[in-house]
């Protein structure tokens, strides 16, 4: 990659982290371009040269954070036999999203309807692949449990950190800092465990 190259990949870069930031705090209709050039530094103008519009930058976000959440699910899958130890860095992986990115599981829940139909649909394929991967791992600390509980399982875990992390940020009205994040991560990290592995009476 050349600097100019580089440079670019850059940009683009701190131009999704800047809409992301922004659609989770205002929501997407209430932000426009311009509003994300000024936050890294250009006009809503130059956004162009990177994006064909605001919808493409949501749906270029949405379909970034849905690729890294499913490839980092993926590598763990590979890298851990062992199901206690791949649930363990599963959580770790999905709790250490959460505090970073707040505002991007705002616009995931939020915003979704918003999307091309062509990135809806990629999305929802990644989204549920990943929910599939949770969902296996669990499957084999709970052999006994249904496709439905398992299920239900994944998306309990994901809304205790996810809202968590969320709410956290709403809360301080800023980023938290480091000592707080570290401490958040090891209550919701504790917390997902015990979700997982409480027993259900049948």
């Amino acid at each position: 990659m050349t600097r100019r190259q580089a440079e670019k990949e850059q940009r683009r870069h701190d131009l999704l982290e800047a809409a992301g930031r922004l659609f989770g705090l205002h929501g997407f209709a209430s932000v426009a371009l311009d509003d994300i050039g000024s936050e890294v530094g250009v006009t809503g103008q130059a956004i162009y040269r990177h994006f064909r519009g605001k919808q493409d930058m949501l749906g270029q976000l949405l379909l970034g954070v849905s690729a890294e959440l499913l490839d980092g699910a993926r590598g763990i899958r590979a890298q851990e036999a062992d199901v206690a130890s791949r649930l363990d860095r599963l959580v770790a992986f999905q709790v250490a999203f959460a505090l970073r990115s707040p505002e991007v599981i705002r616009v995931q829940d939020q915003e979704m309807q918003r999307l091309a139909d062509a990135d809806r649909r990629r999305i929802r394929r990644m989204q549920r692949e990943y929910i599939e991967l949770w969902a296996a791992a669990i499957g084999q600390l709970h052999p006994g449990a249904g496709s439905e509980e398992l299920r239900t399982r994944v998306h309990a875990v994901f809304g205790l950190i996810n809202s968590t992390a969320h709410s956290m940020k709403h809360h301080y009205g800023s980023a938290p800092s480091p000592t707080a994040i570290d401490d958040s991560a090891r209550a919701l990290t504790a917390m997902a465990r015990a979700a997982i592995d409480c027993r259900i009476d049948r």
